[in-house]
């Protein structure tokens, strides 16, 4: 069985200035600028990837860029992509990434969520989360609560970020009319909320380990 590194090892090697990890994931966008070139680097990644590997990489292809993501924090791996990516004259933009879930307040979690395990068609991950077995939807997590809170919404978004986009994410928000809720735990995460008091937290790989 493979071991997952941290987080903070897979950024500590050389080679992986490109990526960028994402709460499980390690993710970068590369600027193609043409449908054409994408599928290129796709064919590439195709052919540089073994069978064992392919199986945890996720690639989005538009016509302005590639995104790729490996649920494996595979150092190996992600500087073969970045060197291929390089051979193909396509920069890499780590800015373009970001991983969202959405999270629900609750007081017993066994309860809710074969619900939404069912609703939703997602398969379960441990205790507390639910994820698409097409890797195409944003997670589903489960937050604990001591006591009902029906004066506020119950459900929110985890926006996971590169660490070093992140205070201008927040940065962003603020200045779009949102508050600052609590930086308490920040940089794992800080809680915001728009004009309106509707939750969201921005979030980081940094203190998960």
């Amino acid at each position: 069985m493979t071991v997952q590194i941290t987080a903070g090892q897979f950024h500590a090697a050389d080679g992986v200035e490109d990526w960028r990890c994402l709460y499980h994931v390690v993710s970068t966008c590369f600027r193609t600028g043409t449908l054409a070139r994408g599928i290129a680097l796709v064919d590439e990644i195709g052919r540089l990837a073994s069978g064992a590997e392919q199986q945890y990489v996720t690639i989005d292809l538009r016509h302005a860029g590639v995104t790729v993501s490996l649920s494996l924090r595979d150092i190996a791996l992600a500087r073969r992509i970045s060197a291929a990516a390089k051979d193909l004259g396509i920069p890499a933009d780590p800015r373009g990434v970001q991983l969202i879930n959405v999270t629900l307040d609750t007081l017993v979690g066994a309860d809710v969520l074969p619900f939404w395990r069912a609703l939703l068609g997602y398969r379960q991950i441990g205790d507390d989360y639910l994820a698409d077995p097409a890797r195409r939807g944003p997670g589903f997590g489960l937050q604990p609560m001591d006591a009902a809170r029906p004066q506020r919404n119950r459900m929110h978004l985890d926006i996971a970020v590169p660490h070093d986009q992140a205070e201008a994410r927040i940065t962003a928000a603020l200045a779009a009319g949102g508050q600052l809720i609590s930086d308490a735990h920040a940089p794992k995460w800080w809680v915001l909320a728009d004009a309106e008091g509707n939750e969201a937290c921005v979030a980081t790989w940094i203190g998960r380990e």
